[in-house]
């Protein structure tokens, strides 16, 4: 879990923000037009091409069970790197950088049991911030069939 002096790069969806660490934090861009990947899983919007390199895109809010839309131009992608692959996670806007807290990050168990892909929460002055897992966003399965999804686009 993330602890105190860790800086995380802050984004929101749908009003709520979460957090990401910013050592795997590669850039942000503006939302760009993303390409379906056939047979991809569901939970990968399909993949950008940056200066070469093809990165899948993923479904934030899908994984969140939040309100499902179409990226819209003032959307932007935070491209990071999990241990397995470049990813990039579609979200509504950056907001910034911040140091996490002295008192660090609040166990997710602590406050609702179960909840998947969060490392921690984060008490800010004006509300909470949910530190993403990114590692551990896609299961075994959907990170075999991405792999299978890009080796045959």
């Amino acid at each position: 879990m993330a602890d105190a002096g860790t800086q995380l790069v802050l984004f929101t969806l749908d009003g709520q923000r979460y957090g990401l660490s910013l050592t795997v934090v590669e850039r942000t861009v503006r939302m760009v037009a993303i390409t379906p990947l056939p047979q991809a899983p569901p939970v990968i919007l399909g993949v950008i091409n940056v200066q070469g390199t093809i990165i899948p895109v993923l479904d934030v809010r899908s994984r969140f069970c939040l309100p499902l839309r179409a990226p819209v131009p003032g959307d932007q992608l935070l491209i990071a790197r999990t241990v397995r692959r470049t990813v990039a996670l579609a979200v509504d806007t950056v907001s910034g950088v911040i140091d996490l807290p002295e008192n660090g990050a609040i166990p997710p168990s602590s406050i609702l049991p179960a909840m998947e892909y969060v490392e921690g929460v984060v008490i800010l002055a004006d509300g909470l911030a949910f530190i993403h897992d990114l590692d551990h966003f896609l299961s075994l399965d959907e990170e075999q069939s991405l792999a299978t999804a890009i080796e045959n686009a």
